[in-house]
């Protein structure tokens, strides 16, 4: 059952390329298998999250963190009459157009591309289902429906904004395409703006537990933030046996799910209150009214502090650090190299615009955005001879 201000896959804004109705699937669970059948989806295994994806097993992948973000967004829609299939597929879609080695190969990227517009994954996202993959004989891209390419583009710039409407479709309810909200100062349906928060809430919770498997950060250095220690000492109240060392995972483990839970009921409830409070009945209410879905004011806090101590203890940590220093190297080298020599992209499966308009440039932040962490080591050394990151 929807909530009328829901988004439902019959009164869908439709495709780029129209296309008859499936007899077994919405729209919106369409969109969802061609995600997951899709050559971008399959290389997020391969692509680092926080830790490099050589580095151990266990830690967090982009995929891992995507299907995570899913199963969160789905819970939370459930509950709030949302539309489950549509959060799943903005999930598992919204990393996409990640580079190797996270967030230091989009800076190492954007850098490279600073004369000729830049670097940025919510929009290289929309660029691999819209154009980089090559999946079908009547178009490029996956031909997702309006509302999944809506819930991808988390930001964009006016600049951008123009660009890709310059690009659009003539939708026929002539309300523009997915960047006309970023020029209209509206908001995005309540399935984007859910899955926009399901993400911090995961990488906030699995960089806790990476972050202590790591050895890097240890759970008492965690409990130095408030919102944690909460829960660490209300679990261990209940169980003390979690005190022991041999449970200390354990311990982690019930610390971080009891924070979890109660970041998803705080959501839920603030959420329901906004709904309320600014009386929204239907779509055109969400996107005109502010955002919607959100912490309460006491969990902004708390989540502020949580994100200011892993930026502090983990993402700058000395160790962290070098390995994305060598990391930024990498995809540096590459792009330079690609410059020089474009025909060394030629390799099989690779991720490159046919366009014949895309500029050289462009085409090659394709090919290196589309690339595995252990891909990209591979064709540096090859081509340079040189082993960076080990």
């Amino acid at each position: 059952m929807l909530a009328p201000y829901a988004c439902d896959p019959a009164y869908s804004r439709g495709r780029r390329y129209a296309q008859s109705a499936a007899p077994t699937r919405t729209e919106f669970q369409r969109d969802r298998d061609r995600i997951v059948h899709s050559s971008a989806f399959r290389r997020l295994v391969y692509k680092t999250q926080v830790f490099l994806n050589h580095e151990g097993d266990l830690f967090r992948t982009r995929m891992t963190h995507s299907l995570e973000v899913a199963q969160l967004g789905r819970s939370m829609a459930r509950t709030l009459g949302l539309n489950e299939d549509l959060v799943e597929a903005i999930a598992l879609a919204h990393d996409l157009g990640h580079t190797p080695f996270g967030h230091a190969g989009q800076d190492a990227l954007n850098d490279c591309m600073r004369h000729w517009g830049g670097f940025e994954h919510n929009i290289q996202s929309l660029r691999v289902v819209d154009q980089l993959e090559q999946r079908y004989p009547e178009y490029d891209g996956l031909n997702l429906c309006f509302e999944t390419r809506e819930g991808i583009l988390k930001h964009c710039s006016a600049a951008n904004a123009r660009a890709l409407e310059a690009q659009e479709p003539a939708y026929a309810d002539l309300q523009g395409g997915v960047g006309a909200r970023f020029l209209l100062r509206q908001q995005p349906s309540l399935e984007a703006q859910l899955c926009n928060l399901a993400d911090e809430i995961a990488y906030n919770a699995h960089d806790i537990d990476d972050g202590v498997r790591s050895g890097l950060i240890t759970l008492e250095h965690v409990r130095e933030v408030p919102l944690f220690a909460r829960f660490c000492d209300e679990a261990l109240r209940e169980q003390p046996q979690l005190g022991a060392a041999a449970n200390r995972k354990r311990w982690l483990y019930e610390a971080i799910r009891r924070m979890l839970s109660a970041q998803v009921y705080d959501v839920m409830e603030a959420t329901r209150a906004a709904i309320v409070a600014h009386q929204v009945r239907d779509l055109a209410g969400v996107r005109a009214a502010v955002p919607l879905v959100a912490f309460s004011a006491p969990m902004v806090e708390e989540a502020r502090v949580l994100k200011a101590f892993l930026l502090r203890a983990l993402y700058r940590h000395p160790t962290v650090v070098a390995k994305m220093d060598a990391a930024r190297a990498v995809v540096t080298g590459l792009f330079a190299l690609y410059i020089e020599s474009p025909d060394q992209m030629a390799a099989p499966g690779a991720v490159l615009d046919r366009n014949a308009d895309a500029g050289l440039q462009r085409r090659v932040a394709d090919y290196v955005a589309g690339m595995t962490d252990r891909f990209a080591l591979r064709e540096h050394e090859r081509l340079t001879g040189k082993r960076l990151l080990v």
